[in-house]
């Protein structure tokens, strides 16, 4: 890999990881707008993504375990998992521009949505709501690498405090990364050029994640939140119009 790829990884990485300790997600959300770019494929770019998101949430999720409510992660996790399956293995049968296309749209969709409605939809922690955000985050999860928007929703609604927020959505993308990046090696996304990537961009997802557990005690995440969904959506745009 060239240095210019390899600071641009490091670099997004660690601004991606920073920004899901703080608001507890947009990891994949961030480093997508650029990796598909970077790497051979899309399918090693989600690969990547993945792998390197399931890294940092681990940390995370062991540190604030004992906030974690089972009950309540199970049924949506299930529910992602058989959803990102099938449609891991159909990553590589899809056109890449129309991907990216595609991804475009959602980025330009979840910015919209966070900006203008998120604060006047209410949603009760039930099982269907389980089953139906289950899917959606399976199919952006394994579509792009973003499962993130979709378990939001939920854990927001379903958690009393910001601490069990971050430990339940932490502890569903650590084990939902893992079982996706199963998915994708049996695919062939986790590759040699995958494998090297991720052992530049380890150290900056640490430190991300450092300053980002000091910050999250400080710093309002709503006015975080807003400055990544403008990024979102310029990100979105560009990638429809390329």
């Amino acid at each position: 890999m060239e240095l210019g790829v390899i600071g641009t990884l490091i670099g997004m990485s660690c601004m991606g990881s920073f920004i899901q300790r703080v608001s507890g997600f947009g990891f994949g959300i961030f480093v997508m707008t650029v990796f598909p770019y970077l790497l051979p494929s899309y399918g090693e770019a989600t690969a990547l993504s993945g792998m390197l998101a399931a890294s940092m949430s681990l940390v995370v999720a062991i540190r604030m375990r004992r906030f974690i409510e089972w009950h309540k992660v199970l049924p949506i996790l299930a529910t992602f998992t058989v959803v990102s399956l099938g449609t891991v293995l159909i990553v590589s049968s899809i056109d890449q521009k129309l991907l990216k296309h595609v991804l475009g749209g959602i980025l330009v969709a979840v910015s919209l949505y966070f900006f203008i409605f998120s604060e006047r939809i209410k949603l009760n922690p039930t099982l269907p709501a389980q089953i139906g955000l289950g899917t959606l985050s399976g199919l952006m999860g394994g579509l792009f690498a973003m499962q993130g928007p979709p378990a939001v929703l939920y854990f927001m609604a379903s958690a009393q405090t910001k601490e069990k927020y971050i430990a339940q959505i932490q502890t569903y993308f650590v084990i939902g990364n893992l079982m996706m990046t199963l998915f994708r090696a049996e695919a062939g996304f986790v590759t040699p050029a995958v494998g090297m990537a991720y052992t530049y961009c380890l150290a900056a997802v640490a430190l991300g994640a450092f300053v980002g557990g000091k910050v999250f005690k400080k710093l309002s995440a709503k006015v975080l939140r807003k400055i990544v969904y403008g990024y979102m959506a310029v990100s979105g745009i560009a990638a429809i119009l390329t």
